[in-house]
């Protein structure tokens, strides 16, 4: 075992500033005069970070005079992304936890703490935007000792760094901290050993096929290798750093893209390294038999199917973004509705995707930051499938909400009044025609009332449904009819399954008093 680069996550509420310290780190890194990636917040809607990416820099340690590898962890701050901070703590070895001094400990601070310390990794706090006006960092202290995080110099033991990630003060003081703790953790790897670690982030590119970016937490990945992620494979033929340079291998904590797998891996997967391809198959074979299994398991205690069925494609620019909507569409599911996820996965919305969503009666494709071919579009509006187009996440689960109320049935909490038996139909006036039948009935349970609605019930079958519009007995307009009552009735009908209806002489009508609201978070 030898000691290796700590692996560092970036955590924080949104817009407390992790992408902007990401990228200074990044740019006055010793590597910094090379050719590098753009700014990470320049490529994000809306300046949120929404996939994660894994970026390695060099810092020149003033103990040891040494240049010394860090690896850094991008993560998410919106609240989709729980799953992918989830992740992100249990891969590092240290957690940077960014609080911005003019706003304090928010939702998500507290979220990302709760995760550093379930993942049980030791982690440094970063109070960010100390140059703003607002700064308050006293008040930023007080609440985290709230949070049972006592700060060095305070009566506790995590250590803290004062800066600002866009004029870089204390970013120099804050990375020395970090390789302190990992001197202090004694991070190590055995680099001779074939290469394991996780996946980060996956996706389909048109032109060389699907490419994954893959963290090594420990031994060496080399060319001509066999990786397996999942029931994923790829022979190691294209191997580059996350600058998109060839490299010939990667050691440990190094992030390392792969081009070539024959299927699409899951992101947060586990992967390993194998020199013969007949032992990378048998790998993948097994994962598929398990994969299979738990999927007849979760079969069996399927419930039964909702009324309402809204089938979705989703197709996003990288897997991390496909599994932070999945996230959001599990939040929006209820009794009533099933969100049925027809497909899921990274890549430009395809003809293929569309004929997917068009076998659901209620199809829905959601586009986000994809291509959309002209072809796929004409074929979605004969298919009648609508097409969704996203930059934000969290402007999906707001669209969603919308749509869910479109499509849901509008549901009556009815209270039921009694049962009457038709006994005789009138013939009306024109005038009186147009509004509905008139009838005359008696009721033989509970009560009926003027304004009441009502199922229309022929041989105990439902065939169409009204309200009362005006009641009478003898020829005096009256408010109710009590059973054993006989009386006379405007009736106003509606369809039933979009056939007109009339009522009959023999037909029975079951009485209800009703307030209207939607099934999905109606009143």
């Amino acid at each position: 075992m030898q000691s290796r680069p700590p692996i560092v996550v970036i955590m924080g509420h949104i817009d407390h500033g992790k992408t902007t310290l990401l990228d200074y780190i990044r740019k006055s890194s010793v590597a910094s005069s090379e050719v590098g990636p753009p700014s990470v917040a320049a490529g994000e809607a809306g300046g949120i970070t929404q996939h994660i990416g894994a970026y390695e820099v060099d810092h020149p340690s003033t103990g040891s005079g040494q240049v010394k590898k860090i690896t850094f962890l991008d993560t998410p701050g919106h609240e989709a992304f729980a799953k992918m901070r989830s992740r992100g703590a249990k891969v590092a070895d240290i957690a940077i936890l960014v609080v911005a001094a003019d706003d304090g400990v928010k939702p998500q601070t507290k979220e990302a703490l709760e995760t550093i310390k379930n993942a049980k990794i030791p982690f440094v706090v970063a109070i960010n935007k100390i140059d703003r006006p607002a700064a308050d960092l006293e008040k930023v202290k007080n609440e985290l000792a709230t949070e049972q995080v006592f700060l060095e110099g305070r009566g506790g033991t995590v250590p803290y760094a004062e800066i600002s990630a866009k004029q870089g003060i204390g970013i120099d003081h804050l990375l020395e901290v970090i390789l302190l703790l990992a001197e202090m953790e004694s991070i190590a790897a055995d680099p001779k050993s074939f290469a394991s670690g996780l996946v980060i982030e996956s996706h389909r590119d048109s032109k060389r096929g699907v490419t994954s970016t893959l963290l090594i937490i420990n031994g060496t990945l080399k060319k001509g290798e066999y990786v397996v992620a999942g029931e994923a494979v790829a022979k190691v033929r294209i191997l580059e750093n996350f600058k998109g340079e060839v490299m010939d291998s990667a050691g440990p904590s190094q992030p390392a893209v792969v081009v070539g797998f024959d299927k699409t891996p899951q992101v947060g997967a586990e992967f390993k390294t194998f020199f013969a391809q007949k032992d990378a198959l048998l790998a993948s074979l097994a994962s598929a038999g398990k994969n299979a299994s738990q999927k007849q398991s979760e079969t069996k205690t399927t419930k039964e199917t909702p009324s309402t069925i809204l089938g979705l494609v989703v197709k996003t620019d990288v897997l991390g973004s496909a599994e932070a909507i999945l996230h959001e569409i599990e939040k929006l599911k209820n009794e009533k509705l099933e969100l049925k996820i027809l497909r899921a996965g990274a890549g430009d919305l395809s003809e293929d995707d569309i004929k997917m969503a068009a076998s659901s009666a209620a199809p829905l494709a959601i586009a986000f930051k994809v291509g959309i071919s002209e072809s796929a579009r004409e074929l979605a509006r004969r298919m009648g499938v609508e097409i969704a187009e996203f930059e934000i996440i969290y402007d999906v689960a707001d669209y969603l909400k919308k749509k869910i109320e479109e499509i849901m049935p509008k549901e009556e909490n009815k209270i039921f009044l009694g049962r009457a038996k038709i006994l005789r139909i009138f013939p009306a006036k024109a005038a009186t025609q147009s509004q509905g039948q008139v009838i005359g009935g008696k009721v033989s349970e509970g009560v009926l009332k003027k304004g009441a609605v009502f199922d229309v019930l022929r041989r105990n079958k439902k065939i169409g449904e009204g309200n009362i519009e005006n009641l009478q007995q003898g020829k005096l307009n009256i408010p109710e009819v009590v059973a054993g009552g006989e009386f006379g009735a405007l009736a106003g009908l509606s369809a039933q399954a979009g056939a007109k209806i009339s009522i009959a002489e023999g037909d029975e009508l079951e009485i209800f008093s009703a307030k209207g609201g939607s099934a999905y978070g109606g009143e």
